[in-house]
């Protein structure tokens, strides 16, 4: 039998702390598509979990990953989001630039300084990987391959034939909820009858199955019908990648702070699609989500709930995670 873990760690300003640094740090996370950076000095930057983070491509075709911190007084270089900063990297600030492999080129009315060595001074660097068109960063420059992590997923990929389709929409939605309470209700289907009626309609909700393949959760959902809609799943530690009928989808769940996180989606799609019944059952779908896990943060807040039970039939990947986060506290 698998206690939860401590309500308190589901509020604690100092848990998120000790979160943001155990697993954010070191944690791949998704930065955008490689195609929205097709040009020399073209960019992506965001924050996540605190970590201002961007990469780049180099004159040479190459992505490189830096903390979007300059070393003079700690300015922001580009804005987040998608952009170009052309042959350098460009401090907002104060206007030390440095070259697209992030070696500090001038400091600018810096002057001649005694013990100052412009070398010892380049960015700090990110690690940048990509996947199947998607770009990873990862805070840790020296974190292991991103391939280790989606393995998994990149077998079922090939086996299924699954492809990036060429339009994009977006949508952002706010929930008043840690982010692990937003993981944990992904990780299971345990909820679905309740919660999502409509889903439950589809599928066959006894048979609902969430597995662990490495740091990766893959969800089968046997449909009512027996056709195959898609894929459901889950990498450590924020991000889900969901193939329907129509395309794939994103959705990265980026932690504001111990109670607010965003979900940022992401639905590739072909085309000249009518995406609006599909933004209108995904709505509905993540509204469902927001209201549940709004109002069971709001309980594990209230100081009644301490500890709960697992199911090891319907919760087993919500344990896994669970396991994992508890190694922080070890």
């Amino acid at each position: 039998m698998q206690i939860t873990l401590p309500t308190r760690l589901y509020s604690d300003p100092a848990q998120f702390e000790a979160e943001r640094r155990g697993v954010f740090a070191a944690g791949w996370q998704f930065l955008g598509r490689e195609a929205d950076m097709p040009r020399a000095g073209d960019y992506l930057a965001e924050e996540i979990a605190g970590y201002p983070i961007l990469a780049v491509r180099d004159a040479q075709g190459g992505l490189n990953g830096f903390h979007n911190v300059c070393r003079h007084r700690a300015g922001p270089l580009v804005d987040d989001g998608a952009g170009s900063c052309g042959q350098e990297l460009t401090c907002r600030y104060h206007g030390w630039r440095y070259t697209l492999d992030g070696r500090l080129r001038s400091a600018v009315g810096f002057g001649v300084l005694e013990g100052f060595d412009p070398r010892a001074f380049g960015l700090h660097p990110a690690a940048v990987q990509t996947w199947r068109g998607f770009v990873f960063v990862n805070p840790d420059a020296k974190a292991a391959p991103l391939a280790h992590l989606v393995g998994p997923l990149d077998a079922l990929f090939e086996e299924r034939g699954i492809r990036l389709a060429p339009a994009v929409t977006r949508r952002s939605h706010e929930i008043a909820c840690n982010w692990k309470t937003y993981v944990e209700n992904y990780l299971e289907g345990y909820h679905i009858g309740p919660i999502h009626p409509e889903l439950a309609a589809e599928i066959e909700v006894a048979d609902y199955q969430v597995t662990m393949h490495g740091e990766v959760a893959i969800h089968d959902v046997p449909t009512k019908s027996g056709a195959n809609n898609g894929l459901w799943a889950w990498l450590w530690p924020n991000l889900a990648i969901n193939v329907f009928r129509y395309g794939l989808m994103v959705e990265h769940m980026k932690p504001l702070g111990p109670d607010c996180t965003r979900l940022d989606y992401l639905y590739f799609h072909e085309e000249g699609d009518d995406m609006a019944a599909i933004l209108e059952a995904s709505d509905q779908l993540t509204g469902q989500d927001r209201d549940i896990c709004e109002a069971v943060q709001r309980n594990l807040n209230a100081g009644v709930y301490q500890t709960g039970v697992l199911s090891p039939r319907h919760e087993g990947a919500v344990g896994w995670f669970q396991n994992r986060i508890a190694e922080l506290n070890a």
